[in-house]
């Protein structure tokens, strides 16, 4: 098995405590609203919602994907920070055991904040991955960051 990590930041105008409401705490309401296309719907499997929690996240039409589920492996609502693991779905295509995510959302300097954002995708055997795939994937991640953040500036008023 391979470990092969990639990093990305998505600079946006929300504050992180507003971000990280919309996009950790009610993506699973947000997100079908915000990007249908992407995500139909998400449903809580197993747990409460923190850690050890199972979700499972249905691809919106627009997706070459039918679902996942997420394994919640912390949360942290004091430090804006978020982890979670892909332990099942199609988008793991037979090449992947899993793939785990810490999002992390800081102050920016004049205001707004940074998304930062690790991605460790654990191969099956020794099966290289093709960065074609992962430039698609930060793309569609960097998409939904945008996506939130038109959102909440069109919506001025959620989550405060």
């Amino acid at each position: 098995m391979g470990v092969f990590t990639y990093e990305m930041e998505v600079a946006t105008s929300i504050p992180p405590a507003k971000m990280f409401k919309a996009f950790v705490l009610d993506a699973d309401n947000l997100f079908p609203k915000v990007v249908p296309q992407a995500i139909k719907s998400s449903e809580l499997l197993e747990g409460d919602g923190g850690h050890g929690s199972i979700k499972k996240i249905t691809f919106g039409e627009g997706s070459q994907f039918k679902y996942v589920k997420h394994k919640i492996e912390g949360i942290d609502k004091e430090n804006f920070s978020y982890c979670y693991s892909v332990i099942e779905g199609d988008v793991l295509m037979n090449t992947f055991e899993k793939i785990s995510y810490e999002t992390k959302f800081m102050a920016a300097p004049g205001g707004g904040s940074i998304c930062k954002s690790s991605s460790k995708y654990y191969t099956i055997g020794d099966i290289e991955i093709n960065d074609e795939q992962i430039k698609a994937g930060k793309e569609r991640a960097s998409g939904m960051y945008k996506a939130v953040e038109a959102y909440l500036l069109a919506n001025p008023d959620l989550y405060n």
